[in-house]
């Protein structure tokens, strides 16, 4: 419901259109008697008429025509300063009215889609703010995500570096008595060999070239418990993720040396067929050791039980299409369950009695951080093949 002072601020401005209206036309009449037009005393009456429809509307519009007619009726066609109504005088105003009345109706559907264009591009403007605001908004919302995802990443990364370092000093733990026994053998040919030097020495005359054989042997065997030991300390201590070209082949070598013992405890015979044109590949040297321990130490222990047939470990490396290196880790235990295989990469999944399940899914997790792929198959005779694929070196060390 309008209220009072709505409907008078209405009334105001219709009574200030038709003034506006009436002004126009009285000016048009005034410059046009100053004029002393000798034909044709419309043309400022028609911009009257425009002015009058552009700033009031038809209704003014309207009223220009008919009050200009009027006009031009009283002060120019009759000679008298009277209203003519003959013949002639009616024709002359309806030329003027009619074109009059159009340019009215033409100024207002020119003034009326200019203010729908206006309206138009202001609502486009106020949409196009409000799409801008939302996809700013979307924008700090994403970068927000990002900046968690990467924290969550990050931390990801931290707890998987600890599992991993977690498993090695774990399988470490499970292989202290061969470690002991890899030690202990360098060790003990030191002491004997150094106590054969000091009989050497201790002979009349001594025998230099025996006691120089003797401190040889001992500089050999204390580089070998070195080389255990720098080993050890290798694959258990918490390094950084660090990559570099590597020979497959070397690793394969570095990791049966550490489970030499171990193999010759379990009474397994290794077979290894190695490629020696062996491309090389870009990772990290502790990392990739760890998953060819994991591999060997999971087929030495899938063997435990066999009784009736030879315990063999076979490794095998070789390049594979397109531009990769494989390595394939043997065993002749009992082989795996179709069951087993879907689940043998997941976290906390293990077949052991004692395993806790992270030493494949770290594994497989170390192999896809390189790139590469690792995956299991049960063997057609016995046991099961654990294979992984790694990417080759490009030469910069990328």
């Amino acid at each position: 419901m309008e209220t009072p002072n709505t409907v008078r601020d209405r009334v105001v401005l219709l009574a200030l259109k038709y003034g506006i209206a009436a002004v126009a036309v009285a000016l048009a009449l005034l410059i046009t008697q100053s004029l002393q037009p000798t034909v044709f005393p419309t043309p400022l009456f028609f911009a009257a008429i425009v002015v009058s429809t552009w700033f009031g509307g038809i209704g003014p519009g309207i009223f220009a025509v008919i009050f200009a007619t009027l006009l031009l009726d009283y002060y120019f066609v009759s000679a008298t300063r009277t209203f003519s109504v003959h013949p002639a005088a009616l024709l002359y105003l309806a030329q003027f009215s009619f074109p009059a009345l159009l340019s009215s109706w033409f100024v207002k559907k020119r003034k009326d889609a200019e203010q729908a264009l206006k309206e138009a591009r202001d609502q486009l403007d106020v949409k196009v703010q409000q799409r801008t605001a939302e996809l700013r908004e979307a924008n700090q919302q994403l970068q927000s995500e990002i900046a968690e995802r990467q924290r969550a990443e990050q931390a990801f990364h931290k707890t998987q570096a600890d599992l991993a370092h977690l498993t090695r000093v774990m399988t470490m733990s499970e292989l202290a008595t061969s470690i002991a026994h890899e030690v202990n053998q360098p060790l003990a040919a030191i002491v004997t060999t150094g106590d054969a030097c000091a009989r050497w020495l201790a002979l009349d005359p001594p025998n230099l070239g025996r006691a120089r054989e003797s401190v040889a042997r001992i500089i050999t065997e204390g580089s070998r418990a070195s080389e255990v030991v720098k080993r050890i300390r290798g694959l258990s201590k918490k390094t950084t993720f660090q990559k570099s070209t590597l020979h497959m082949n070397e690793l394969i070598h570095e990791v049966i040396a550490l489970l030499d013992a171990e193999l010759v405890k379990n009474k397994v015979r290794l077979k290894t067929e190695l490629d020696p044109d062996l491309p090389l590949v870009f990772g990290d040297r502790v990392q990739l050791q760890q998953v060819i321990l994991n591999l060997m130490v999971n087929g030495i222990e899938a063997m435990n039980d066999v009784a009736n047939r030879a315990r063999e470990l076979s490794i095998q490396s070789q390049k594979a299409d397109p531009g990769r290196v494989q390595v394939s880790v043997q065993d002749c235990g009992c082989g795996l369950e179709p069951d087993q295989v879907e689940h043998l990469f997941e976290a906390f999944f293990t077949t052991k009695p004692g395993g806790i399940g992270m030493g494949l899914s770290i594994s497989r997790t170390i192999v896809e951080s390189h790139g590469g792929r690792l995956w299991a198959t049960t063997n057609p005779d016995h046991g099961a093949t654990f294979q992984f694929a790694l990417p080759i070196s490009d030469g910069s060390g990328s």
